[in-house]
């Protein structure tokens, strides 16, 4: 009799537990409108064009890199990927409506590394990039602004952050019509512009950026209470079948790390 009740107080836990898991993965997020623009970032991938393939507990999603605009984070960002360098970290810093932060090997937010012997690369910037919503983009490390190494964010700010008064201002202040529009239509983080590296645009999956944002729950500094790590990063090119996922690098058998605050 002991033994039934065993089985079946285990069964129980066990629904429990998988209920929990599909809740889980079904995390509800709003729809994003499509965003009609002739920039860059909201342009169908050229055929060929090297893309990065992002796995994780919520989904996948996939960004275009730009190898002509900025060479040296997209020559890093490639080679740390096909080390299999940001396979189970972490986004170690999370703001709901603003940016998911993550390739930092220490998962700390500390640290940080480069495909060439952890020696920095400088800020690359573009007038043809912004930080529209799904903008990916270097982050600094500590107070060098000028320094990158491998951490690196999503914008994940509503498609309703800048309002028409916003896009108004921005117009007034010198922005060309056509970014202060798309900024307007997509959403974004127009006061980041000019300070750090775009690399790359997420084309497929926002609803998955979301629900990390969402599932991460973070207090107000961004530390997310909730973890959410990165499965894979697999490279590709646009239009090609999908490589084979990669194992996870060693923290330790990577590049030196930097130590400075992220």
């Amino acid at each position: 009799m002991r033994n039934r009740l065993l089985c079946i107080l285990l069964c129980f836990v066990f629904v429990m537990l998988a209920g929990c898991s599909n809740d889980q993965q079904d995390i509800k997020t709003k729809k994003r409108p499509a965003v009609e623009s002739e920039e860059l970032q909201f342009q169908t991938p050229a055929e060929g064009a090297p893309i990065a393939i992002f796995s994780t507990p919520y989904g996948e999603f996939r960004a275009v890199l730009y190898p002509d605009l900025a060479p040296m984070a997209v020559e890093n960002f490639i080679a740390l990927a096909n080390e299999g360098y940001f396979n189970g970290l972490p986004f170690h810093r999370v703001i709901s409506d603003f940016i998911i932060q993550s390739g930092d090997g220490t998962g700390s937010g500390n640290g940080g590394t480069t495909c060439w012997d952890g020696i920095p690369f400088p800020v690359e910037l573009s007038s043809k990039l912004h930080h529209y919503s799904g903008a990916l983009a270097m982050a600094h490390l500590g107070q060098d602004t000028t320094a990158n190494f491998s951490q690196f964010y999503i914008v994940q700010t509503p498609a309703d952050s800048i309002s028409e008064e916003d896009a108004t201002s921005l117009k007034e202040r010198g922005m060309k019509e056509q970014v202060a529009n798309t900024y307007q239509s997509a959403g974004g983080a127009p006061y980041l512009d000019n300070k750090n590296t775009i690399f790359g645009q997420v084309y497929q999956g926002m609803d998955v950026v979301d629900k990390i944002a969402i599932a991460s729950a973070s207090n107000d500094e961004g530390t997310p209470s909730t973890p959410v790590s990165i499965t894979s990063v697999l490279i590709s090119s646009y239009g090609q079948p999908d490589p084979t996922p990669l194992p996870s690098a060693s923290p330790e058998s990577s590049s030196s790390e930097s130590t400075s605050n992220g």
